[in-house]
């Protein structure tokens, strides 16, 4: 395990005190939300130090603004999150828990850290990528299909994707991976993380078109298996090129 200085335990802290408190007063996390969430970060950061903290803070502001975003207009097509876009603690846990897993892995396993680091970058870039292709796509898209059959489909629905919202997906990837490679530094992980990212939500997308939409899966369930499969994706790519790293 690595050591963590004091001073750096009690910053983070204090940060992520503060960080629950105003998402509380901002209406955009519930009380176990933020408390679930903090607990999560604690976890991240343990293992991926300010860096994690940062793709953690990163993947909640533009989750937070992109679902805030034309709320009247998504109310008015009934595609608006409930509780006016609260999140909740299984939320919490179905968009962080794996990479809050992958954190304490690497603070448990130093000499792996680097693998389990990339694991918890790809699964925040799966998680920022679901939410801003569903929460644009629905608002910018212009073609909606099953993706499981590729017909046309109706706007909103479990599985239904967009060339539009796929685009913003990519682009919420890439957000998530330029934090890491500011943090950790560039490398070819850095284009691992958006192909990691890009698989999870699609994948995030046919569990929707299959088991959710028949009511056999939660949505977050299938937003933690998003997140899951992005971090494996993501551990095949290091294992499999780890030679040339």
């Amino acid at each position: 395990m690595n050591f963590i200085p004091d001073y750096h335990f009690w910053l983070v802290v204090v940060l992520l005190g503060a960080g629950m408190y105003a998402s509380v007063a901002a209406g955009k996390l519930t009380l176990s939300g933020a408390v679930t969430g903090g607990l999560l970060g604690m976890a991240i950061f343990l293992g991926a130090g300010y860096t994690g903290l940062a793709m953690l803070g990163v993947f909640f502001i533009l989750g937070s603004a992109v679902t805030s975003y034309k709320f009247k207009l998504k109310q008015n097509l009934g595609l608006a999150e409930i509780n006016k876009g609260r999140r909740t603690a299984s939320q919490a846990v179905a968009n962080a828990g794996v990479a809050a897993l992958m954190g304490i892995l690497a603070w448990v396993y130093p000499a792996q850290a680097s693998g389990f680091r990339l694991m918890l970058a790809a699964g925040f870039a799966a998680a920022t990528a679901d939410t801003l292709s569903s929460e644009l796509g629905n608002i910018y898209g212009r073609r909606f299909y099953n993706i499981r059959t590729w017909q046309k489909d109706t706007r909103g629905l479990d599985g239904v994707v967009s060339l539009e919202g796929t685009a913003f997906g990519i682009a919420g990837s890439i957000i998530i991976s330029l934090v890491y490679a500011i943090g950790f530094g560039w490398s070819n992980q850095v284009y691992w993380i958006i192909l990691a990212g890009t698989a999870g939500n699609l994948f995030d997308s046919w569990l929707g078109a299959t088991l959710e939409r028949r009511g056999y899966l939660s949505n977050d369930i299938v937003n933690f298996l998003n997140t899951f499969l992005g971090a494996l994706v993501a551990l095949t790519l290091y294992w499999a090129f780890r030679s040339t790293l």
